[in-house]
C-alpha cells in the first residue's frame, strides 16, 4: 500500500560533486534506523531526491534530526538548499505494493489545479490519464498524492518503472495521451498545458 503521507527532500547538488554526494546522502540512509526512505538521482539535472514514507504528519517532528544531519553531511556538496514538501496519499491505479516504489526508476509528476475545479479533474483524470497508465505495462506502480505543505502545491503522482526511460516515456508521447494533456491544460492546470511538470529519477544504492 503506498505511504498514507510522503516526505520529499530534494537538493541541487554541484555537477562535479553529484557522485560524492550520493555517496554520502546513502550511506546515511543505510545508517538509519528508519528504512522506509529511498534515494534517487535526477537523470535531467544534478539534484538528488529522498521519498520517506510517513503514517502521519507527526513524524516530521522526529524527522527533523535527520535533517541536521543532512545539512552537515551532505550539505557541503549542495547548490542549493534542501526542498522539503509534505502531501497525503489520494489514490493509486497500480499500487506499488509497498509505501514506496521498489523500482530502480521513478517519475515525478506534478500539476496544479485550482480548488473549484479539482473533484471534476479527478473524475476526468480516472477516465483518462489512470486509464492510459493502467494499460501501460511500461507504468510499473502510478501513485496520487496532494499536497498538504509546500512551495509548490498540487498533484503529485509518484510513477516506478524498471525499463528504460526512453522505453518508459512511449505511452506519455503518444497521439492520445498528447491530447489528454491539451485537455487538462485547456480545462484543470494552472499555466496551461506547461503547467505539468515531469522529472526521471535513477534509484541509488548504498
Amino acid at each position: 500500500m503506498s505511504a498514507t503521507y510522503l516526505l520529499t527532500t530534494e537538493l541541487p547538488v554541484q555537477a562535479d560533486l553529484a557522485d560524492e554526494a550520493a555517496k554520502a546522502w546513502s550511506e546515511l540512509l543505510a545508517a538509519a534506523a528508519d528504512k522506509d526512505r529511498v534515494l534517487y538521482r535526477c537523470l535531467e539535472a544534478d539534484t538528488l531526491l529522498e521519498l520517506r514514507a510517513l503514517t502521519g504528519l507527526d513524524e516530521i517532528a522526529a524527522a527533523d534530526a535527520d535533517f541536521e544531519t543532512q545539512w552537515h553531511t551532505v550539505g557541503p556538496y549542495a547548490a542549493g538548499d534542501f526542498r522539503r514538501q509534505a502531501l497525503r496519499f489520494v489514490e493509486a491505479p497500480k499500487e506499488p505494493g509497498t509505501a514506496l516504489p521498489v523500482t530502480p526508476y521513478v517519475q515525478l509528476r506534478y500539476v496544479e489545479v485550482k480548488p473549484p475545479a479539482y473533484e471534476a479533474y479527478r473524475a476526468w483524470r480516472e477516465a483518462t490519464i489512470f486509464d492510459v497508465v493502467r494499460g501501460a505495462e511500461e507504468v510499473e506502480s502510478f501513485s496520487a498524492y496532494h499536497t498538504v505543505v509546500s512551495t509548490q502545491p498540487g498533484v503529485l503522482f509518484v510513477s516506478g518503472f524498471s525499463c528504460a526511460p526512453e522505453q518508459y516515456q512511449r505511452p506519455f508521447t503518444s497521439d492520445r495521451y498528447r491530447e489528454i494533456v491539451q485537455q487538462a491544460g485547456d480545462r484543470y492546470i494552472t499555466g496551461g498545458p506547461g503547467g505539468l511538470y515531469t522529472r526521471c529519477y535513477e534509484r541509488v544504492e548504498a
